[in-house]
């Protein structure tokens, strides 16, 4: 028995050191909800009086009324917060097990949502919950016991930000040709996309940072992680008008880490020694998550009014 579990411990890859990345991770999705709830707050207080709610985007003028918001000026210090803490996370552990922790947001969303209205969660929203966090788990278990890190060549750099810039062009077209018939859901596959980049690309600045390799792929690095963070930000601020803040941060916790694990996989090379085994529960484990974020952005009493 303890033959079996040595040769276990002896095939986590993720050193102790590492470890301490999904706590912090943790920590930092217990900011990104209530910096949300209070920046949706801050959205439905203006939204009252300026006629926020424009399928067509925020103008100008409606985010300077924003930023005259309290609510809305606190919940953006506590996700500024939150994304210091995440970055934190990522110097300590591979992109491909802390990112997907972000679903921990979106629980909380959905039990803080309750609480301040009142209704407590049925079977169905429990169920969910329960659904996601499984999914969750064992992703990151996988992940925790075959992922690993390596050095990013200038070949792989420039294919992520020509994926980045691919992105940006079709986003910003769509939103131009089509803003006047634009749901929410636009909004948040749109930010939820961009953020997905800005994780991996702070990833990348930060392993070549720790590295010692400051060079100019570093500068055109931070040049598209400003320009993906503040286009996001503009959509998130814009889908907070149309929909609830069960709907985005669902929809942010399930295509932000998707793109980002995807990147992760397909660029960063951070599963190349899964076996087919442990792949297929990856698979499983997100494939749960996605479903239980689903069910609970569908069944929660604020989404159905």
């Amino acid at each position: 028995m303890n033959d079996q579990l040595s040769n276990l411990v002896g095939q986590i890859s993720l050193t102790p050191y590492q470890a301490i990345g999904i706590p912090i991770a943790l920590l930092g999705a217990v900011f990104l909800s209530i910096g949300a709830q209070l920046q949706h707050r801050g959205v439905s207080k203006v939204d009252g009086t300026h006629a926020v709610g424009a399928k067509s985007g925020l103008s100008i003028e409606q985010l300077m009324l924003l930023i005259r918001r309290p609510s809305w000026v606190f919940g953006t210090l506590l996700l500024t917060l939150a994304i210091v803490i995440q970055l934190i996370s990522l110097g300590f552990a591979p992109l491909i097990v802390v990112q997907p922790l972000g679903v921990v947001a979106m629980v909380l969303t959905n039990v803080i949502n309750s609480r301040v209205n009142g209704i407590a969660p049925d079977a169905r929203v429990r169920g969910s919950i329960a659904l996601a966090v499984l999914g969750i788990g064992i992703f990151v278990a996988f992940s925790a016991v075959y992922a690993f890190e390596r050095p990013l060549s200038e070949e792989q750099l420039l294919f992520i930000m020509w994926l980045l810039a691919a992105v940006i062009v079709v986003v910003v077209a769509a939103f131009i040709i089509f803003r006047q018939r634009l749901r929410a859901m636009f909004y948040i596959v749109a930010a939820g996309t961009l953020y997905g980049f800005v994780v991996t690309i702070t990833k990348v600045l930060i392993n070549r940072w720790q590295s010692n390799q400051i060079d100019a792929f570093m500068i055109l690095c931070l040049a598209g992680l400003i320009v993906a963070a503040l286009l996001g930000g503009y959509f998130v601020q814009t889908a907070y008008s149309v929909g609830s803040p069960d709907l985005v941060i669902a929809g942010l916790t399930v295509i932000d880490p998707l793109i980002a694990v995807a990147i992760a996989i397909t660029v960063l090379g951070e599963a190349d020694r899964f076996p087919p085994f442990a792949l297929a529960g990856l698979g499983v484990g997100g494939a749960l998550s996605v479903i239980g974020v689903v069910l609970l952005a569908r069944h929660h009493p604020q989404t159905l009014r």
